[in-house]
């Protein structure tokens, strides 16, 4: 596959500067999405239904627009600048990412975590160990003592820039660490559409104009504001980026890896953060992997950086929409935060990409129900006024499934029936 769009990333400098072409000159005007549509003009499911509902409830987004097709993607700055949603077909096409309706029309607010949804979300790793800032120091790590930090849950990001195809949002705040460390961090977020011809350089493939599809990136920059280094002794943090999508009762997940021994490159994948996951629902292949994501089984998964390609995607065979997550990947091996909960052998030692299917709890209780895709950067391991960059990149296509067949084979060597059926007989 060709991934040269992140090549010209060095997470080795920490240094990174933005790139000028997405520093926009901050246009004038309220460019928030307004719309006179109801909720009852549209159907449950589409785009058109979630712009109302936003409008409904007096929450002010954001929508870009694509000029050379009918993708729609709708941020919410008070959400952090999230992705709430995207479409690949205007107002009537199918809404892509997960909401939860409940909590946000209730206008209730916790203090612990507040899931609004979201298909694309901005946290902070690790959520565990010494470095995380999800615990208070001293509080043993259970879900109880568990608080996702208002930066990333809560509070509003300020608009930099934006236009008809972009938006820049910033951020700065302070977190104190599990070990007591003080971080003064600074968080950039663009993100911006893409177009047609960015999609077929990055896929290196083209589709048919009767294709649909709506493809957009997020630069997401984090900087160490404080006046010293963040190093393993006093904590590093990562980008964690998650998107929450719909399940779908056929809906699979697939993430190719570097296939070789366990001796050189350890296990192909980490299948245990809630229990092992069932033989009927994870099938592992020797370089790729499929992972349902019905929303009826809570399990996550996980590959290593040794094992980790910088893309993978997901196929709902009910909708035939095809997601692809591309994500940007040092060339050389680096530390990831882990964010396992507790005490840890080793803080490094985490995953790079992750995917997880939401289901009933103990309770019997569902958060969703929804399915993740996540990527992370490399443990940051900056010095003062140092930064790193993580980029990701999101596509969505919905056509026949011989017109989707042609960019996983292209992109995957697999079919579009491979995908399909991996879980038919097992």
């Amino acid at each position: 596959m060709k991934t040269s769009w992140y090549k010209t990333m060095n997470y080795a400098s920490y240094t990174l500067l933005l790139f000028g072409a997405m520093a926009c000159t901050p246009s004038g005007g309220d460019k928030s999405n307004k719309t006179n549509n109801k909720m009852t003009d549209f159907k449950v499911g589409s785009y058109g239904y979630d712009v109302a509902f936003f409008a409904e409830n007096k929450i002010n987004t954001i929508e870009l627009k694509g000029a050379d097709s009918r993708g729609r993607v709708l941020l919410i700055p008070a959400f952090q600048g999230r992705i709430m949603t995207s479409t690949a077909n205007g107002n009537e096409g199918a809404s892509f990412g997960w909401i939860n309706y409940k909590l946000i029309k209730s206008g209730k607010v916790s203090k612990q975590f507040n899931p609004y949804g979201g298909e694309e979300r901005l946290w902070l790793g690790p959520e565990g160990g010494n470095f995380s800032v999800y615990f208070k120091q001293g509080k043993e790590q259970v879900f109880e003592n568990w608080v996702v930090p208002k930066e990333i849950d809560t509070e509003t990001y300020d608009i930099v820039s934006q236009d008809s195809g972009s938006v820049k949002f910033k951020k700065n705040f302070e977190l104190k660490n599990y070990s007591g460390t003080l971080l003064n961090i600074g968080i950039e977020r663009t993100v911006k559409l893409l177009t047609r011809n960015e999609i077929e350089n990055d896929l290196n493939v083209s589709f048919p104009h009767s294709l649909d599809y709506v493809a957009y990136q997020s630069e997401n920059v984090l900087i160490n504001r404080g006046n010293n280094d963040w190093n393993a002794q006093s904590g590093l943090l990562s980008i964690w980026m998650l998107s929450m999508f719909n399940p779908s009762e056929k809906g699979v997940v697939f993430i190719p890896f570097h296939d070789g021994s366990e001796k050189d490159l350890g296990t192909k994948v980490n299948d245990d953060y809630f229990g092992k996951v069932p033989a009927n629902r994870l099938l592992v292949k020797d370089n790729i992997l499929f992972f349902k994501t019905d929303g009826k089984y809570r399990s996550k998964i996980g590959i290593s950086p040794k094992r980790a390609l910088s893309y993978c995607g997901s196929y709902d065979s009910d909708k035939r929409v095809l997601t692809l997550l591309l994500y940007s990947m040092p060339e050389e091996l680096m530390n990831y935060v882990n964010s396992k909960w507790g005490n840890q052998d080793d803080p490094l030692k985490g995953d790079a990409v992750n995917s997880y299917n939401d289901g009933p709890v103990a309770d019997g209780s569902v958060m969703g129900p929804f399915y993740e895709i996540e990527s992370s950067s490399p443990a940051a391991k900056l010095k003062a006024g140092g930064k790193i960059v993580h980029i990701q990149r999101i596509f969505h296509f919905s056509g026949t499934e011989e017109q989707l067949n042609q960019i996983t084979e292209n992109l995957f060597k697999l079919s579009i029936s491979e995908i399909k059926n991996a879980f038919v007989n097992n």
